[in-house]
């Protein structure tokens, strides 16, 4: 059984797409998943799975929702390895070494084409800072990322691909909560 964590886009933000924590939690489990943890509000979700497809997955969990909550979310799902990965790779982590609020990972759905990098790559959007690898876009948002061009909207609109995004604390707790339920399963 593996350890998966879903990141939910837009629920409990801006007081639309509302779900209880606790309800989600229940769906989850109704959905046949495990040891199903939940982090803050805004629809981060550790559990496990014998599912090792993470698109089943994604589509499971915004058909589960919109079923039961009469409203589409789009689902980023990556297995508990990848997210420690993805985490430890950050590029701007040995820049910052204290104060992680500046830090902010967007995650895409699928890879992205050539064209999508390429419009990025011609294009400065300083003082903000970012690094493209893989399905994972690392932020760097001085000014914070309310105020960064580089939103989901920007990416999904250049990259055609769902995307969400995550500071580094709340992605450092996920791994953790996930590290925890792998460690109680041994």
């Amino acid at each position: 059984m593996a350890t998966y964590i879903s990141i939910l886009r837009g629920i409990n933000v801006g007081g639309s797409n509302v779900i209880k924590i606790s309800s989600l939690h229940e769906m989850y489990e109704g959905l046949g998943f495990r040891n199903v943890k939940t982090y803050i509000q805004s629809g981060n979700v550790v559990f496990q799975s014998n599912d090792s497809n993470g698109e089943d997955l994604e589509h499971t969990i915004s058909e589960g929702i919109l079923k039961q909550f009469n409203f589409y979310v789009p689902v980023v799902i990556r297995e508990y390895s990848e997210l420690k990965k993805i985490l430890l790779m950050n590029p701007f982590l040995k820049e910052i070494k204290e104060d992680f609020s500046y830090l902010h990972i967007t995650f895409l759905s699928r890879l992205p084409g050539n064209l999508f990098l390429q419009i990025l790559k011609n294009n400065s959007y300083l003082p903000d800072e970012y690094f493209v690898n893989g399905r994972e876009i690392y932020l760097m948002c001085p000014n914070g990322y309310g105020k960064t061009k580089l939103t989901n909207n920007f990416f999904e609109n250049k990259s055609g691909e769902r995307a969400t995004t995550r500071n580094v604390k709340t992605i450092m707790e996920l791994v953790k909560i996930a590290e925890m339920l792998e460690i109680s399963q041994k």
